[in-house]
């Protein structure tokens, strides 16, 4: 039975996952990495950190599996985060991550000439970091300017100067069009060092024969195009018809739909990114998780949550938020957390900021179906908040949507998806 790999790579760690031709999770491994490093607005790490966990995860995996038996391969890393490297892969400088803020001067130039629809908007965007690699005239002993997935998907393969789509966006590629637009001209992009983009799941090259060897994968294993670590988690849940949708539960609410079309709406943060054959429509709150944390423990989270009323709504109609500003479903940099009346019990409390948040998720569908996209019509649900079930009875009271709690929500085995996807195409072309 052929098997699949998936390789997820975050800042702090990495992680595989491998599954059979039935996406039965076989096996899996990870391992820490050293955090990047915080200077005041830069905030990079070394790229060599990603390819040394990135064999320890295959050296480890190999082990609990027959590696003879995997068809390929697939990688998925954090969006925005940017390298610039020789024709060899040899990294020019420290990467480049992706909640660096150090290019505000960059962006401003970006602004000017970008089309409103772009993801290179904002100081975090990759362009943006490349740019400043230009201004410092580190670029110039480059070759390809490549994302963290691409990377390491070029020292899997040997071949680098490939990107796919999902990570390409806040390089500033055009998705509608498929191509780099002509406006990075007019802010001296350096074009040379573009990567060639394809679609997420496409069949890049085989393994180097040195990887062979050393964890004796046969040496027809397929290296496939990777995503963004968010879509490919996204994938992990199983969404894939259109009007289904993925709520993130986590420190934030992060919503996204599949549509037949596109929809980009900056005012909120809203941008489409294709997957497949549709198109991913997302929206993120500042609100969600970390406020409650904000006020209890995750201990006295858990033993609130039995005590719950679910049934019995507290109407006292929050708008949870850390501090000031929001964006989604709200455009406001000045709105104020709406916390008050706050109650005596701590438990009615609790619920308060529970259907408060889950107002916010209903709005904010609202507003994308407004927008464009899709209703809902089954919304996954990943993250921390997933696990409490009373805060799904809440939701499920305010969305009246069928609610399912996602079995796989590992990027890691999103990746996996794409790299049996890439095969089976593969597969299907050679027949």
């Amino acid at each position: 039975m052929s098997l699949y790999i998936g390789i997820d790579l975050g800042t702090s760690g990495c992680r595989a996952i491998a599954i059979d031709e039935n996406k039965m999770v076989c096996a899996d491994a990870e391992t820490a990495m050293p955090l990047p490093l915080r200077k005041g607005t830069f905030i990079e790490q070394e790229p060599d950190v990603w390819w040394q966990a990135t064999q320890r995860v295959l050296k480890d995996i190999s082990k609990k599996l027959d590696p003879t038996q995997v068809s390929a391969i697939a990688v998925d890393g954090t969006s925005g985060t940017l390298i610039v490297c020789d024709k060899n892969g040899k990294a020019v400088n420290a990467a480049i991550m992706y909640n660096d803020n150090r290019a505000k001067e960059e962006a401003v130039r970006i602004k000017q000439y970008a089309l409103k629809e772009s993801a290179a908007h904002g100081p975090s965007s990759a362009l943006a970091k490349l740019l400043w690699l230009q201004d410092k005239q580190i670029t110039l002993r480059a070759n390809h300017a490549l994302h963290q997935a691409d990377w390491i998907t070029g020292h899997l393969c040997g071949k680098f100067g490939v990107s796919d789509v999902n990570n390409a966006l806040k390089l500033g590629y055009d998705p509608i069009k498929n191509e780099w637009p002509s406006w990075l001209n007019r802010i001296n992009t350096p074009l040379k060092l573009l990567p060639k983009v394809v679609k997420s799941g496409a069949v890049i090259g085989t393994i180097k024969f040195e990887l062979t060897e050393r964890f004796n994968f046969p040496i027809t294993t397929q290296i496939i195009s990777g995503t963004t670590d968010s879509t490919a988690s996204f994938l992990a849940t199983g969404a894939q018809k259109t009007g289904e949708a993925v709520t993130s539960l986590g420190s934030t609410l992060v919503l996204k739909v599949l549509a037949d079309n596109p929809v980009f709406e900056p005012k909120y943060g809203v941008y489409s990114q294709p997957v497949n054959d549709k198109w991913l429509i997302g929206g993120a709150s500042n609100s969600g998780g970390a406020v409650l944390l904000k006020f209890f423990t995750t201990e006295q989270l858990d033993e609130m949550t039995p005590k719950l009323k679910p049934a019995l709504r507290t109407n006292l109609n929050y708008y949870p938020l850390c501090m000031q500003g929001e964006r989604f479903p709200v455009n406001d940099p000045g709105l104020l957390p709406n916390l008050m009346p706050r109650p005596t019990d701590d438990i009615t409390f609790f619920q308060g900021l529970l259907e408060g948040i889950a107002d916010i998720e209903h709005k904010g569908y609202d507003l994308l179906s407004t927008l464009g996209a899709p209703s809902p019509t089954k919304i996954y649900t990943t993250g921390g908040g997933a696990n409490n079930n009373a805060w799904t009875t809440i939701r499920s009271f305010e969305l009246n949507v069928p609610l399912v709690t996602s079995n796989h929500t590992e990027a890691a085995y999103g990746s996996a998806l794409l790299a049996q996807q890439g095969s089976v195409k593969l597969a299907e072309n050679i027949d």
